[in-house]
């Protein structure tokens, strides 16, 4: 999935806790990671202008081979953003015209549309209560009450940096013959069972928006795949369906991946595991400060309850979501004391006006409708220090006394 733009506040280079307690706690800077590589990436973009060589080309085919070999993948093949990634990996695993795709009614529009886009009905299914990751269980009973659509994939969301249960959903794909197609947009590096997100289907999408763990400077996104002539279709497809100069064997669309991108993503992809490994540190240190407030418990009128993490999964964390008892109030409340909040997502996809024409009503898929009502992301990314998170764990304490 792949997510609207919303401002980042400027940099703030203290490293010690904030001394007037409305000093800003951005949900993310980006300027502490660029004062980190500038150089690097300046002679990256500077590399691509001397070659004159913008649209795909050396830089992106570079690109696509480190990241299949990070992921493990046979091949990736990189686009124009984590939306065309999407549709390319639906219409190589098979997505057609008629086809039904079953995927999360919890997630970023994307999700959906893409399946829109290849011509097939996104079908959308309740997520589980403790992770907010596919409930796979309804999954098997909506394949089992079969329908007047032919479902075609599965389309699960490693939603904020967590693998869907892959376990369960390939049991699910095995009995109903259905290939996994991943959205891994929030994912890079993030694993199940020590397997990497992108190796865990046919195929998988990812997003480099700049609010991603592996972000570009702009839009762009890539496909990895386990099958090389699925790779091979989507080069086809991503460039107006040619294989050669003005030779078009189908309808493709342009989503080629700018060059300036790719050289950009690869100074940071040398990064990524330690910006990962950072990320998880901030998630522990919120799981500590959060549970010395005594707000937490797992009853459902709690002030604060936490997202459930998966023993079998490596949570990449590029959110760190709370669920929250008068949310709406207590984001109100940071944002007076200008600590950086988001809500993903604040309307599920089943009640989003454009999928009216799918039937449903709300109250259908009430676990999505309840987190779409309390979901609340903090402040995350690397460089994030403790006393930021001290600070805003303070906020939250004092919402609730």
């Amino acid at each position: 999935m792949v997510e609207s733009l919303f401002p980042v506040t400027p940099s703030s280079t203290a490293k010690s806790r904030p001394q007037n307690k409305f000093e800003p706690v951005p949900l993310l800077d980006l300027h502490r990671q660029y004062q980190q590589i500038r150089e690097e990436v300046l002679a990256a973009v500077e590399r691509v202008c001397s070659s004159q060589q913008f649209i795909l080309g050396t830089e992106v085919e570079a690109l696509e081979r480190e990241l299949a070999a990070f992921t493990g993948a046979v091949a990736a093949v990189g686009c124009a953003s984590g939306t065309d990634a999407l549709w390319l990996a639906l219409l190589a695993a098979g997505v057609q015209p008629g086809h039904a795709v079953i995927t999360t009614a919890f997630s970023f529009f994307a999700s959906a549309s893409a399946a829109v886009r290849a011509g097939a009905r996104p079908v959308l299914v309740d997520v589980d209560p403790g992770t907010l990751n596919l409930d796979l269980a309804q999954v098997k009973r909506r394949l089992e009450a079969g329908g007047n659509y032919k479902v075609r994939a599965l389309l699960p969301v490693h939603l904020y940096g967590q693998c869907a249960d892959m376990d369960a959903l390939q049991q699910i794909a095995d009995e109903f013959r259905l290939p996994i197609i991943e959205d891994a947009a929030q994912a890079i590096g993030a694993k199940w069972r020590e397997r990497n997100a992108g190796t865990l289907g046919a195929t998988a999408a990812f997003s480099f928006y700049p609010t991603k763990n592996l972000s570009a400077y702009g839009d762009a996104g890539l496909v990895t795949t386990s099958d090389p002539n699925f790779a091979e279709h989507m080069r086809r497809l991503r460039n107006h369906g040619s294989p050669r100069r003005y030779l078009h064997e189908e309808i493709g669309w342009n989503c080629r991946m700018d060059a300036i991108q790719a050289a950009i993503l690869r100074v940071k992809l040398t990064r990524i595991d330690i910006w990962n490994r950072q990320r998880r540190e901030r998630a522990g240190t919120y799981d500590r400060l959060l549970a010395g407030t005594g707000l937490i418990s797992n009853e459902r009128n709690s002030p604060i309850r936490q997202l459930r993490t998966s023993p079998h999964a490596f949570h990449v964390f590029h959110q760190y979501v709370v669920r929250a008892h008068r949310r709406d109030e207590l984001r109100k409340f940071l944002s007076e004391r200008n600590i950086g909040t988001e809500i993903y997502y604040p309307i599920p996809l089943h009640l989003q006006p454009c999928f009216a024409y799918l039937g449903y009503r709300a109250g259908d898929l009430p676990e999505s409708e309840r987190a779409a009502a309390d979901v609340l992301a903090l402040p995350m990314f690397a460089e994030l220090t403790e006393a930021e998170q001290e600070c805003v764990v303070e906020r939250i304490a004092e919402f609730y006394s």
